[in-house]
């Protein structure tokens, strides 16, 4: 077997010096794949133990990744990678499973919902097969379970049950005391996702209390309303927890606020951004240099900093695409972003910024 070559800062200087990677062992890669596809480097590779029916458009993924990943915390997602039609794609998703079952045996879940048009969902539910390996990132995401335990009220939509489950798993086998509701919303009954787990858990941990409601099964369309919260005692000093489609978090947030509920303990995690905030073109782009590249680069109008940074060449590291996963995250030395999503206007100084969401305001300089 392989050895794991350490990723010291070396081993990453000399990788992007030759290879334009940070890790030198990833220069095996393309042999490892045809001998053992769990060998590669680059990548933490995942293979697919089961794949579970869920409903009629939701499969769980049970996957076993290589020892060496990091694991995570329940309600965290991960970027997985694999190629469709010769291409590579990434794409985010939420874990499913509990970090005990990681823990104990080696195993996560990734429970995917078929969308519409998806390229890589689509191909998931019609493609991938058990034996198969796919890669992931380390996970990431702060939609994490209160510390100390707090009474906690979940409201989840569709496939935004995902995130939920992990996070519900965990904290019945930690036998966490403070009282949790849920609210869950699907479109018909068939739609529920994890309905056997769901009812365990509401049947063996006394602490949860579990409300699912079919929106679509009667002459008009059933929504989130006010009077579902009534029965959620003790509701304005409850950490809430939503996700699911826009619409439904929007509603919460508004049924959330006249409820008395502060802005500070409602978490939110998306599987698609949020709009994007309608931005001044004229006022936008400019130089950006990216200082490790030796390279500069004129931009005009709303491109974002990672769309410049491919268009010249670049190949810095990227997730999502969207501004969820963070992955992009690099060094801003000087000069002026606006966050394509929020509108807001960076300080002029160094920061933390990301590619994927950041459209220059005049000259940048990036550490890339």
């Amino acid at each position: 077997m392989l050895a794991r070559i350490s990723n010291t800062k070396a081993f990453h200087w000399l990788g992007r010096q030759l290879m334009n990677r940070d890790n030198p062992a990833a220069w095996l890669d393309p042999l490892a794949t045809t001998i053992n596809p769990m060998w590669v480097q680059e990548y933490t590779p995942a293979r697919v133990e089961r794949i579970i029916v869920e409903t009629n458009d939701t499969k769980t993924f049970v996957l076993t990744p290589a020892k060496r990943w990091a694991g995570f915390q329940a309600g965290q997602h991960v970027n997985i990678c694999t190629d469709v039609n010769g291409i590579r794609r990434t794409r985010t998703f939420s874990l499913s499973s509990s970090p005990l079952l990681w823990e104990r045996q080696g195993e996560i879940t990734l429970t995917i919902k078929r969308l519409p048009g998806g390229l890589v969902t689509n191909w998931m539910h019609d493609s991938l097969k058990q034996g198969d390996v796919i890669g992931l990132t380390e996970a990431f995401g702060d939609f994490q379970i209160p510390q100390p335990a707090k009474p906690a009220l979940y409201i989840a939509g569709g496939s935004g049950i995902t995130p939920i489950l992990s996070q519900l798993e965990t904290m019945a086998a930690e036998n966490y005391r403070a009282s949790v509701a849920l609210l869950y919303f699907v479109r018909t009954q068939d739609d529920v996702i994890a309905r056997e787990a769901l009812t365990a858990l509401a049947a063996r941990w006394p602490a949860l209390s579990l409300t699912i409601i079919a929106t679509h099964e009667g002459k008009e369309p059933r929504y989130l309303k006010d009077s579902d919260l009534t029965p959620v005692t003790g509701l304005p000093v409850r950490e809430v927890y939503l996700c699911g489609p826009k619409g439904l978090m929007d509603l919460a947030n508004d049924l959330l606020s006249q409820r008395g509920v502060n802005e500070q303990q409602i978490h939110s995690t998306f599987f698609a951004p949020p709009a994007q905030a309608q931005l001044d073109g004229a006022q936008l782009g400019g130089d950006v240099t990216f200082t490790t590249s030796n390279l500069k680069v004129g931009s005009e109008g709303d491109a974002n900093l990672l769309e410049i940074a491919e268009a010249a060449g670049l190949q810095p590291q990227h997730g999502c695409r969207m501004g969820i996963c963070h992955q992009c995250s690099c060094r801003k030395t000087s000069g002026t972003v606006v966050n394509r999503l929020t509108g807001k206007v960076s300080g002029p100084g160094e920061e933390t910024v990301q590619l994927c969401v950041s459209v220059p305001q005049g000259p940048v300089v990036l550490d890339v």
